[in-house]
């Protein structure tokens, strides 16, 4: 079993949770404060480390069997992120997807780390008014 940290779609309520394959719940947690956040193309979330400036996210700690990472979760994964290791607040260390370095997508990035998650970002209205002007 493996700790990994999701801020996206495979939390609770989320359109991938059900690639998680009952792994349980072991905490509601925060990344330490050395992360910028992003929305890729309002696809997907991505962590990015930051030596300075970086802040607090949100997201849902799992212990997760690796064969469930590597046949399941995994493969889901956009192409713009790729399987790292954060830094927890309380200083521990976890699996977590960050955006991959250097960037090889064309999908757009949007900084949303003001929003401290990815659910709070999706229901902000400039996330809204962004899509109904792209």
């Amino acid at each position: 079993m493996a700790l990994m940290f999701l801020n996206g779609g495979a939390m609770r309520g989320g359109p991938l949770h059900h690639l998680l394959d009952g792994a349980p719940l072991v905490a509601e947690t925060t990344t330490a404060p050395k992360y910028r956040f992003y929305s890729v193309g309002d696809r997907c979330p991505g962590l990015a480390p930051v030596a300075h400036g970086g802040a607090a996210i949100k997201g849902e700690l799992y212990d997760v069997p690796m064969d469930v990472m590597r046949d399941r979760l995994m493969p889901a994964e956009p192409p713009e992120l790729e399987l790292g290791v954060i830094e927890l607040a309380d200083g521990t260390s976890s699996f977590a997807m960050l955006l991959r370095r250097p960037c090889t997508s064309h999908a757009e990035l949007y900084d949303i780390t003001e929003s401290g998650s990815w659910k709070a970002y999706m229901d902000m209205d400039a996330h809204t008014d962004r899509e109904k002007t792209s």
